[in-house]
């Protein structure tokens, strides 16, 4: 960077001789616009030409001007700040949607607001709701995979932009969501290719709405096939649930294959297998759902269903984005999950 770079910076002092933020009339007279050309960069106008708009902009970035958020809200009637509402959860899917939208976002210079509850029941979502409508946010995004949280987004007010994220009322509310009954019929339907008779399943927790669809995908899937669907096991979605249900199906010889419902209970089955001496994947394939960052370094590498968090953040906010501008969409958005063969699965007896 030359010395005439940097100079504007340095040249815009008050009466007393002290630095001071470059303001609008500063980045006019450098880009030799008018003060309302300016402003209407800053505020995203269609009536700037692409000439005139890339020399204000270049003369922003060379005094280090930054737009005040304020006064562009007053011009705009936008705060540039989109609420989500979620809950105090370390489970990857969850956790891994909101740092999605959090990137999606940060990509389109929004900011966010994150109202954390304990619990997604009606109260507690309303609430939160209230809470950041009064913080001035342009619109909310929902993470709302249980049954508790879909009831209480039918009751959210008509005038909030809002769209639900991993699941939500159908037709009341734009939904972006993996499909998840694809993604379960996806590891179903390997296993069985692969040459197993049937596969057991560890599901996860019945109110979760992903767990239901994972189960249906699962059930649908050996039904088309003319398996016989043993009764599932029901878990809460932890390694430790995962390997109690894994010590049940270590004990049955007929147990070939299993589809698990999130990686971590996988993991848990993995190790009471391990334990009970049925060897994986020769005896015994295993399938999760998920794939999260430590699935590849299980022993053996888990075969997996993967989930896009990041395109899930981008539409959920291209769609919430629509809501603002006034558009009414209900059709929502299904991303497609994708099968990931690792070590863990095997045709039976290899």
């Amino acid at each position: 960077m030359s010395e005439s770079d940097v100079e504007p910076r340095l040249s815009y002092r008050t009466s007393r001789g002290r630095r001071r933020a470059p303001v609008m009339s500063d980045v006019a007279r450098v880009a030799g616009v008018s003060h309302q050309t300016v402003s209407r960069v800053i505020n995203d106008s269609r009536h700037v030409r692409a000439e005139t708009r890339e020399r204000v902009l270049s003369a922003m970035a060379q005094l280090g001007y930054q737009p005040n958020p304020v006064a562009r809200a007053l011009v705009t009637g936008r705060s540039q700040t989109l609420g989500v509402v979620s809950f105090d959860t370390t489970l990857y899917g969850p956790a891994s949607t909101l740092f999605g939208i959090e990137r999606a976002a940060h990509d389109a210079g929004y900011f966010i607001i994150v109202a954390s509850l304990e619990a997604l029941d009606r109260a507690s979502v309303s609430e939160a709701v209230a809470r950041l409508r009064r913080q001035g946010v342009d619109g909310i995004l929902v993470i709302a995979p249980q049954e508790d949280a879909v009831d209480a987004l039918l009751h959210t007010p008509a005038d909030v932009p809002l769209v639900a994220v991993e699941a939500g009322p159908t037709g009341t509310v734009p939904v972006v969501e993996v499909d998840q009954f694809a993604g379960a019929a996806a590891a179903t339907r390997h296993l069985l290719d692969l040459g197993h008779r049937t596969v057991w399943h560890v599901a996860g927790p019945p109110d979760y709405l992903e767990a239901q669809a994972r189960l249906r995908g699962w059930r649908e899937t050996l039904a088309a096939a003319g398996a016989d669907a043993p009764e599932p096991l029901i878990g809460d979605w932890s390694a430790r649930a995962g390997y109690d249900l894994g010590r049940r199906l270590a004990a049955d010889p007929a147990v070939s294959a299993i589809f698990v419902a999130n990686d971590q209970m996988a993991l848990g089955v993995l190790r009471a297998m391990h334990e009970a001496g049925r060897a994986i994947p020769r005896e015994v394939s295993v399938v999760g759902f998920d794939d999260i960052p430590e699935s590849p370094y299980f022993m053996p590498p888990l075969t997996t269903i993967r989930q896009d968090f990041n395109e899930m953040g981008t539409r959920s906010l291209r769609l919430l984005l629509r809501a603002i501008d006034g558009e009414r969409e209900l059709a929502g958005s299904r991303v497609a999950p994708q099968l990931v063969v690792r070590a863990s699965t095997s045709v039976p007896g290899r």
